[in-house]
């Protein structure tokens, strides 16, 4: 963790960017991370299609109104963890219900914002979730957990694996695991992990690792992610510094570098 903690520390000494490019910058990056974790769980949205839905309120010919709904509702969910992190604390479980019932209004209102009360499988994996019984508890001990582990990065990491292996919802588990672990990080000063769907298979192998027990698996490609986004940030802060072109990531550093100056 030593390199990510000093790269963490070179993005808190950035000064933050200049309030005019912050806006529409901030919107392209969060147009990416929709896409992407929609993306992963079958929503059929391109990039393009992403931000037209989101900017423009516009209707994709040919495309499920589900997958419209769905980039909706994850961006509203993004913009309640940002405004989460900025307050300081842990995620609590009432914030994630809270993060699932945005993810799932008008999809399966049903299920939103509520632990399954019926048996799940995972597709393609050879985990089984527990009873539906058990998830409470299950639930409550994973939070429970999380303030005795004092690296955020791991503790980001438990909590997406903790999530993913409870599986605690009917639907929606990937996309609130993803979030959850981004507050972690966020709250913590470091930029938010975007998985593309191009590693969908590394992605999740590396999950059923930890779920075999292998838990340092998953915690190296969550670590090894990270490091690529904070690679990423610093050279394209470095850009503005220069008088460059910004990249998309550079729209949400200003909120980052602040919670990196207000990290222990």
């Amino acid at each position: 963790m030593t390199d990510l903690t000093t790269k963490l520390s070179r993005l808190a000494a950035l000064r933050p960017l200049s309030p005019e490019s912050v806006a529409s910058l901030a919107a392209a990056w969060k147009v990416r991370m929709v896409h992407e974790s929609n993306a992963i769980e079958g929503n059929s949205l391109t990039l393009r299609e992403t931000e037209l839905v989101l900017s423009k309120g516009v209707t994709v010919s040919g495309k499920p109104l589900k997958d419209h709904v769905e980039a909706l509702n994850l961006a509203v969910a993004w913009d309640r963890v940002e405004e989460l992190a900025g307050k300081g604390g842990e995620l609590t479980e009432r914030d994630l219900l809270e993060l699932h019932a945005i993810v799932l209004t008008r999809v399966e209102d049903f299920h939103a914002g509520h632990y399954r009360s019926g048996s799940v499988r995972i597709a393609g994996s050879n985990h089984v979730p527990p009873n539906p019984v058990k998830v409470p508890d299950l639930m409550a001990a994973l939070f429970a957990e999380l303030p005795a582990i004092s690296c955020p990065v791991e503790r980001a990491a438990k909590l997406h694996h903790g999530i993913s292996a409870i599986h605690p919802f009917a639907d929606g588990n990937g996309r609130a695991a993803r979030l959850a672990m981004n507050f972690t990080l966020l709250a913590a000063g470091y930029p938010p992990i975007s998985i593309s769907p191009d590693i969908r298979l590394e992605y999740y192998q590396a999950l059923e690792a930890a779920d075999s027990g292998n838990f340092p698996a998953w915690l190296t490609f969550v670590t090894a992610h990270l490091d690529r986004e904070l690679d990423q940030w610093l050279a394209a802060l470095a850009e503005t510094q220069d008088g460059k072109t910004q990249d998309p990531r550079q729209e949400v550093a200003q909120s980052i570098t602040s919670h990196a100056h207000q990290s222990p």
